[in-house]
């Protein structure tokens, strides 16, 4: 997608608020990006927040229409919240870290700009990741919904005793489940919450959802993978103080009887990363498989 005088192409720029000394290294991008003939624009709330004269600011819904790409300058929670805003878009995304783990945004900022040079001259890999959609229905009608990169929690409230959750999918009762909540991740949620609750890892390529229980009252309830074309229904049946999220993002004050009905969602998200990409180099990296504990552990 190199940029020509004829129809220059345009490059969005998405940047964590509040990280310090960010105004070099987007100095040093956007400098980069206009030398190489692009147009580029800030998010709003970036353009607002960083204050630099002369670049122009635009709506997601703006960015989405003329976009060729997007580059994320932050962790992998400002990767989410503009990735669930740009799903219905299709405008690939570039991560560039200044977080801790980087599982979404895994450029190193000291390398961003050969590695977006290459990347925006076509050496690039392009990988689809699905997103759930979720709607909580009280007596039949809507009362909110939500879409997420990650995962959908429904959990019990700070102080409160366990939720108990009647569970449905494609219209089959899965169990009544007494715990602390249940987590329904996508295959990118895998690394992240589900991960840390005992849930497996799911490669991003698969069609998968995954069903986590959040410290359940039976041991026997064990995390289980569902096709991503099935339908799953939550019920609340007890537990005072419930609420259900998306990718953080918290609906509160659910009652009992309250249903939340989730399925993949129709859109997906592209990310764009360097020629020589690998999934698995990223899980050896972030979580560390590849360190042994004191020199203990290695073979002789």
């Amino acid at each position: 997608m190199p940029a020509t005088q004829e129809s220059p192409k345009t490059i969005a720029l998405v940047v964590r608020h509040n990280t310090a000394g960010i105004g070099e290294p987007v100095g040093r991008l956007l400098a980069f990006l206009q030398e190489a003939g692009y147009r580029v624009v800030f998010e709003s709330e970036t353009a607002a927040h960083l204050g630099l004269p002369g670049i122009e600011a635009m709506s997601v819904s703006g960015i989405g229409a003329v976009a060729c790409a997007v580059i994320v300058m932050g962790g992998d929670g400002t990767m989410l919240g503009i990735a669930r805003q740009l799903a219905p878009f299709d405008v690939p995304l570039i991560g560039i870290n200044l977080g801790r783990l980087g599982f979404m945004t895994d450029i190193p900022v000291e390398r961003m700009i050969p590695v977006v040079g290459d990347i925006l001259g076509g050496k690039a890999r392009a990988e689809k990741r699905t997103l759930l959609e979720g709607r909580v229905l009280r007596g039949g009608a809507m009362i909110a919904c939500g879409l997420a990169v990650n995962d959908v929690v429904v959990a019990r409230g700070a102080g409160a005793g366990m939720v108990e959750l009647k569970v449905a999918v494609d219209g089959n009762f899965m169990y009544n489940q007494r715990s602390d909540g249940l987590i329904i991740s996508t295959p990118t949620g895998s690394t992240a919450y589900a991960l840390s609750a005992g849930g497996p890892l799911l490669h991003p390529s698969l069609g998968g959802i995954v069903l986590v229980p959040i410290a359940p009252h039976a041991l026997s309830n064990r995390p289980i993978v569902v096709p991503d074309s099935s339908e799953i229904v939550i019920e609340i049946v007890s537990g005072r103080d419930t609420s259900v999220n998306f990718d953080m993002q918290t609906f509160a004050s659910l009652a009992h009887g309250d249903q939340i009905v989730i399925s993949r969602s129709p859109n997906h998200i592209t990310f764009l990363h360097p020629e020589g990409w690998s999934y698995y180099d990223t899980l050896r990296e972030k979580l560390h498989w590849n360190e042994y504990p004191s020199g203990e552990g290695k073979l002789r």
